[in-house]
């Protein structure tokens, strides 16, 4: 897994890295989400997370889920539009797990994209991403991960 300024960024997902967003294609037509490391890593501890409800649609570049900290509170954007076929209940009830644990237990929601296959080519492949994210840092002041 690679480790850009001591935020771990795993090879096998795919990333928004303007929103801070990952993605993984289940291999069913669905794909999950949630946020980097390095996106837990800026807001800190996470105290809230409020994901769109199963059946609901998500735009491409709007909110799939409401994210509050102790420093900021805001929308997790998905670049992908669909409906949402499952939400992180454990996250909603701990929502720290998008601090300890952003690649596993963190995930937000798994989504039925309607356009996928446009979506993808926008994003930033894991082994491609370091560059991006280095130069995404160094634009908001981020020194890096704890």
């Amino acid at each position: 897994m690679p480790t850009i300024k001591g935020c771990n960024i795993p090879d096998d997902l795919l990333y928004d890295v303007d929103n801070h967003i990952w993605f993984v294609e289940q291999g069913d037509g669905t794909v999950k989400l949630g946020m980097t490391s390095v996106a837990t890593a800026m807001a800190g501890q996470l105290v809230a997370f409020t994901p769109k409800k199963v059946g609901r649609s998500v735009s491409a570049g709007k909110s799939c889920a409401t994210v509050e900290s102790g420093k900021w509170v805001g929308p997790a954007k998905s670049a992908a539009a669909g409906d949402v076929v499952a939400v992180n209940d454990e996250l909603v009830g701990n929502p720290s797990l998008a601090n300890s644990d952003p690649y596993d237990k963190g995930w937000f929601i798994v989504l039925k994209p309607e356009n996928w296959d446009a979506v993808k080519p926008t994003l930033t492949p894991g082994a491609q991403v370091t560059a991006a994210y280095e130069a995404k840092m160094a634009s908001e002041g981020f020194a890096g991960c704890p």
